[in-house]
Parts: C-alpha cells; structure tokens; sequence
C-alpha cells in the first residue's frame, strides 16, 4: 500500500539518502511494520517495510536529517511487546522510491526472527469485550497486536495469518478492514476475528454432545462451576481443570478424580483486588500478575482466619498459586463467577496436557464434568508458566506461556545443537548463533503421552527454525528417556553430567561463562563415579569442572524408592552412623515409622550394598531431616518432605545459630552431615519444636556454602539446583556471599531445577566445541 507524502520532497532538510534497516528480535506480531509506517509518513519518506524469517527488513528513503529522525525514533521507541535484539544500518543510493509501503513478507532465508511467546490480553481489548455498545462485546477471542496467542497458534514463519491455525478462519469485511489499515492496533493483527467470522465457544456433555453455545456456553459452565462440578476448558494452550475453590467437597473431589492427593492446585482469580484479599502482594508480584506473561506467581497467603480459600487447595502450605485472566475467555467466565477457582492442567498426573477436545473427551472424561471448547485449534501443548519473586526479583520456576520460546542470548557462540534436557521437568533447546531457544514445559518422561510430547516438541523446534544439529547434547545418565534419545540420532553426541548444566544454565542466564564456583543441589544426577550425585561444589572455567566440595556420601536403601519415601533416606544416614543396630531405635521417628520387617529389610540392604546407592544428594538430606524433625515421614509429590521442612521454621529463621557441618579436606572438601544429625537427634530428644531444628539446619547450610567458597577463593558463586527454590535458602545465601565479598549468581529467566538443565547442556556444546570433546 503506498501513500504520497504530505510535505514537499524536495526540502531543506539535506540531501537525499537512503538506508536498509535489518531489526532482529521478536519483532513479529507486535506491530512493528505499522509502527514504521507511520514513522515514515509522518516525516514524509519513502521506501517499504517487510518481515522475513530473519525479522523484520525495511529500506527509507529520503533528505538525511529526517532519515535520521527516523531511525532515532525506531529505536528508542519500539511498540511495547516488541524486543528487539539488533538493528543493522546499510546506506544505499537513493532510488526513487514512490511512496511508502507495506510490503507481503518474504520467506526465503533462514529463520532466525523470534516468535514471540503467547500474550495476556491487553486493557483495550478488555475493555473491549465487557462494553455493549462495541461488536466484540463477550466476544472470547479478542485480540490485537499487542495480546493475544502467537506460539500457540504459528506453524512457520514469518508470522503470518496463513502460517498460523487461524487460516481457517477467513476475515469479515470489518476484519478486513482492521487488518489492512496501517493506523489501526488490529493491523496484521494475525489471530484478528469478531463473532461474525471467528471461532466460537460450545459447553459439551462428556459424551460430546453440546450443551450451549457462544456466551450461553460461558453462562452455563459457571453454573456447573457453581453446582460443584468441574470443567474443562480449552484456553490458549491446553485445557484447564476449574472447580471452585472455596467448595470443599468440589475441590477434594477433583484431587481424587486427577490422582493428585496433596500437591498444591493453582488458582485464578476474578480481579487483583481479589489475590490480595487472600495473599501478600508486593510491587514486583502486581507487576507479574497484571503483565504480558502473565504467569502462575507464588504468594504467601495472608492469616487463614476468614479465607474463603478451601484448605484442600494447597494443604500445609504457606502459599498460594495465583493468577488472572490472561484471556477473554478466562475473563469472560471469571466475570461470571465472581470468585476464585482452581485451575490446574487438563492432565491426569504425570501425563502431558489435553489440547484437542476430542482428546480431552477420552483423557478427562473421568474427571471432568463438562466441556467448555471451542473450535481454534491448538497447534502444540503449553502450560501455564509458574514464578516466585526472590530477593526483589522473579524467578522462573516453570517456563512456558508468556516466556517460551523467548530465547537467551548467550556470550558463547555455539554451533546448531538440540540439547535434550533432563528426565525431570523436562525442556528441550536448540542454539542459533548466540540464541538459545528453549522449549516450552514438557514435564516428567515417565510415560508414553510425556515421550510423545517431547518427540513432537523437537519435531516442532526443528520445523519452525529449520534446525538441523549438528551435535545433540544430553544428560550423562543412560537410562534417561532423553538420553536415549539422543542415543538413538545419527549426530555426533556430547553426554554432560548434570551438575555441571546445572552451574553452566545459572551462568548463562547471568549472560556469563565463568570461571565461578557452582553450588548445585537437587535430589538426582548421575555422577562421573556412577553414583547419585547432589550436593555439589563445582568450580568451572571453561572446559574445565572440578568437583572441588560435596556433601558425605551415604547409601539410599531402595534406590528411587527412596525419593517418596523420606524414612529411607533418614535410615540410610542413621545405618551410616550406628549400623545395624539402628533397626530397633524405636526413639527415632523415622525408624518408629516402619514395621519391624521392613527396617530389618533396609538395614540388610544397606549391610549388603543390595538396591543401595551411593549419593551425596542434598535433596535426600533435606528428606532425611524432615523425617528425623517428625515433619514428613512419606511424600505425596516431589520435594514435598523439604518444602514442609522449610515452611516448618516461620518466625524462627532469623533467631537460630546454624547446626555445624563437620570439614575433611583430604582432595575434595567433603562436608560431613553427622554432626548435623546428632544435633538433630539431640534437638528431637529434648523436644525442641521442628521450628527451630528447620531454621538451624537451613542456617547451618548457609554457613556451609559460605566456608567452602572462603576456602575455594573464586569471587564469583552460581546458585543452581532443585534446592534454590527453597525462598529461604536461596535468599539468605544470596546474603551471606555478598556479606563475605563474593559476587553470587542466582536464577531469573531459567529455572534453577532441570527445568533449566537444556540450557546447561547447550552451553557445554559452545565451550567444548572449542577442542575435540565431543564423540
């Protein structure tokens, strides 16, 4: 489209140029061309602007000092979802360009242009849908250029309405109108739809059969919400479980339905007014929930005296998942409702979530009562992402919608590699130059749907960037589904243990290499000895890893049976300490848990070295505490025995002097944990509340890591593992090293558990690959 300057051409303003402009970034679907063009026509240029599969490319043409204005204007006032990564300058002999023009976008060339993540609606598009006199009124799939779903919905770049599953939906002449108008917000708005042309919402039975339509769908589902029923619902990435979260029963039903006897649910609430009537929100945690991303944030509840809040939502915690409406649909129901709702994934445990309706009447027809659906379709999986705010800033615990697939821009330069993560938490990354691209949440690969989620994920990264690999990273243990995987590609392969990811994905998302000592602890990584590691001390530089410092090892009696169990790892130390004699200490709760047959049972494994790993897995240690405190003897869900442990010490963190950690130094430091779990034993014995036996063994690790990073030396500690999402521990650590000089590094962007690990695992590809590692 080409419209003729306002202003004389020939001017005053200096002789005539022309510059090519290259913006890389995530510079699709935010309205940037428009953005441009009306740069462009208000200073009266010449010229066009395009996308590519590289970003988005543009030549202007006109006297120089407004040239100039031009450029200065384009990069310090991008449009506000824009991120733009680089901006190349060229100049051209002028060539006469007619006027200014959008131009159909180019798709040759390689595809380096950022897909921008899925995006909460914006307050104009809200406005929107809740005002009578406008046609998008109620309608739940409003969106513009500045909101609304993108990587759910593209099936290549550019980011086009063609590449994207709203093809089959063709634009009303009103739509139309929007999409090609250059000063509208709806310009190239690719998801752009109305009533008269876009999708549509349906309330199903669980037979399939529909129940309502359109806004009726929407009034009826809350009503069943209201009855105590639970819905499915199809959001932007998946189904979501909803059932109403101050009814009990509904709640508690849901749990047994879904499998899920104790974890906790997320909820999403109807305002923000409404959060913080029930939990702490801080500035930081406001901007999180009101933002672009969007995600589920952690909040610490306010006192439970008057909560409307069911205790079966998240029981014996201190917090609270919360989000808002991130879509006219959420909003539509959640204004409906009026009060909080879980809203957990549309999954049974440990299976990947439901996207299709047809699947999800097969999968959840034995959980969820009605079908809230509609008819967009969703072109791949994506959770709802979950963050915490530590030490003033977030912390990305599960990275999906609102960040994936944003990349991190690394120091390294790496050639193509596809990292295949962990078992755990699992996400995928492949490397283009300096960016590496994460992949959205996978989750556990325990079973057949998880494994099928993660092939379709690589399969789905490898077309939309036209990745070919050329080396495939895993992690160093065999029997992980992931590395299998990798085993079974032709690529060269580049096995990296899983502590040092872990230490290489913290520095990264720190924009660093190192050389930095790592502190990672987590429950499980394979060791370069093929024992469980930790709890461990790495000082890395470059290709380098020496494991400077871990925890004393100890045998797990059971092996994996140990990770839900916290007695066995509690019987696996106290055998380390007393041998077998430890079976009839009926005055240790751990040992007071179990029948007779079964300590007899562990205490001959463990004489035996029989299914009894060794390990030095901080994880099991904090297990170990737990139970020995008489706080969890058995987990319901990962991790829970430790989170327990640290909500256990409110009000008494500050006020406890640190259990001492016994120091052998003969090669690496080791740290001993048998004084620890005397003085354990002692405190028990003497009644001391599992309050302040918490708070000093979490003080008493933060000493720990204080003392071996004063006897290593290195001014730069990375925090990475499992464990540092433990709020406490991470943010008095954080304290302490900055106290003794040190310059820590902590998680922001990345997950600090093996959500994270990909990332790692890359960075290992781009350090190696400076000599001949790689097999």
């Amino acid at each position: 489209m080409e419209m003729e300057p306002p202003h004389n051409w020939e001017s005053a303003d200096g002789a005539l140029t022309r510059r090519r402009v290259v913006i890389r970034g995530a510079v699709q679907g935010v309205g940037f061309r428009p953005f441009v063009y009306r740069i462009a026509t208000e200073l009266s240029l010449r010229g066009w602007v395009n996308n590519s599969p590289q970003g988005v490319f543009l030549e202007v043409e006109g006297p120089s000092a407004r040239v100039d204005a031009f450029l200065a204007r384009l990069q310090s006032a991008p449009p506000p979802r824009a991120v733009v990564q680089s901006v190349f300058l060229e100049t051209l002999a002028p060539a006469g360009f007619a006027g200014f023009e959008i131009r159909r976008s180019d798709v040759n060339g390689g595809k380096t242009a950022l897909i921008l993540p899925d995006l909460a609606m914006c307050p104009d598009c809200a406005r929107e849908i809740l005002d009578p006199t406008n046609r998008r009124y109620l309608y739940p799939f409003t969106n513009c250029t500045n909101c609304g779903p993108r990587f759910s919905i593209i099936n290549a770049l550019p980011y086009d309405r063609p590449n994207t599953t709203m093809a089959g939906f063709p634009m009303c002449p009103d739509c139309l109108a929007e999409y090609t108008d250059p000063l509208d917000r709806r310009f190239h708005a690719q998801p752009n739809a109305c009533p008269a042309c876009g999708p549509h919402v349906e309330l199903w039975d669980s037979r399939g059969r529909v129940m309502a339509l359109r806004e009726e769908a929407i009034v009826h589902a809350a009503r069943a919400i209201r009855q105590g029923k639970t819905v499915a619902m199809k959001g932007i990435g998946g189904f979501l479980l909803l059932a109403d979260a101050c009814d009990e029963t509904a709640v508690r039903r849901l749990r047994r339905r879904k499998r899920r006897e104790c974890k906790p649910f997320a909820l999403l609430f109807p305002s923000l007014q409404c959060v913080k009537d029930e939990c702490e929100v801080g500035e930081v945690e406001e901007s999180l929930l009101t933002g672009p991303a969007a995600p589920i944030v952690l909040l610490r509840r306010r006192t439970a005296l008057g909560t409307i809040i069911s205790s079966e939502v998240a029981p014996q915690n201190p917090y609270l998942g919360a989000m808002l409406p991130y879509s006219p649909l959420h909003s539509l129901l959640m204004s409906e409702l009026g009060f909080p709702v879980v809203a957990t994934s549309g999954n049974l445990a440990e299976e990947p979530i439901c996207t299709d309706e047809r699947e999800a009447l097969d999968r959840l027809s034995g959980i969820a009562d009605v079908f809230l659906i509609h008819n967009r379709p969703i072109l791949r999986h994506v959770d709802d992402s979950v963050v915490r705010v530590a030490a003033g800033e977030p912390m990305v615990l599960r990275r999906a919608r609102g960040y994936a697939p944003l990349p991190v821009r690394t120091p390294e330069l790496c050639a193509p590699a596809l990292a295949m993560g962990a078992h755990l938490k699992n996400a995928i990354a492949v490397s283009v130059g300096h960016d590496v691209f994460i992949s959205q949440h996978i989750g556990d690969l325990e079973n057949c749907q998880a494994l099928d989620a993660f092939n379709s994920v690589i399969h789905d990264f490898a077309e939309l960037y036209d990745h070919k690999p050329a080396i495939i990273a895993c992690d160093l243990h065999p029997d992980y589904a992931s590395s299998q995987a990798a085993e079974a590609r032709p690529e060269p392969k580049l096995a990296v243990q899983h502590h040092r990811a872990h230490i290489l994905s913290c520095l990264a998302d720190n924009g660093e290499t190192g050389p930095a000592l790592g502190v990672a602890w987590d429950g499980t990584g394979y060791g370069e000895d093929g024992s469980i590691w930790g709890g461990e001390f790495l000082r890395v530089e470059g290709v380098r890893c020496d494991r400077v410092a871990h925890i004393r090892p100890f045998r797990l009696p059971g092996g994996d049976a140990a990770v839900k169990d916290p007695r066995r790892s509690a019987f696996g130390l106290l055998y380390e300490m007393m041998g077998p004699a430890v079976a009839e200490r009926d005055d240790l709760a751990p040992v007071r848990a179990m029948k007779a047959a079964e300590r007899h049972t562990l205490a001959s494994m463990l004489e035996n070295g029989l299914n009894a790993p060794i390990t030095t897995s901080m994880g099991r240690l904090f297990d170990a505490v737990s139970s020995l405190a008489g706080v969890r003897q058995e987990d319901q869900f990962e991790g829970q025995a430790a989170m327990e442990l640290e909500y256990a010490m409110d009000g008494y963190a500050a006020l406890e002097k640190g259990y001492a950690f016994g120091f052998k130094c003969d090669g690496p430091i080791i740290l001993d944990w048998q004084p620890v779990i005397e003085a354990v034993i002692a405190d028990v014995q003497r009644r001391q509340p599992a309050a302040a036996i918490s708070a000093r063994f979490h003080n008493g690790l933060v000493d720990a890591i204080a003392e071996v990073a004063r006897r290593v030396g290195e001014p730069t500690v990375a925090l990475s593992g499992g464990c540092f999402q433990n709020l406490y521990l991470l943010e008095r650590t954080l304290r302490r090293l900055e106290a003794d000089g040190f310059r820590p590094l902590r998680h922001r962007d990345v997950p600090p558990n093996d959500g994270g690990i990909a990332l790692g695992q890359v960075m290992a590809c781009a350090l190696e690959g400076r000599g001949p590692t790689a097999r």
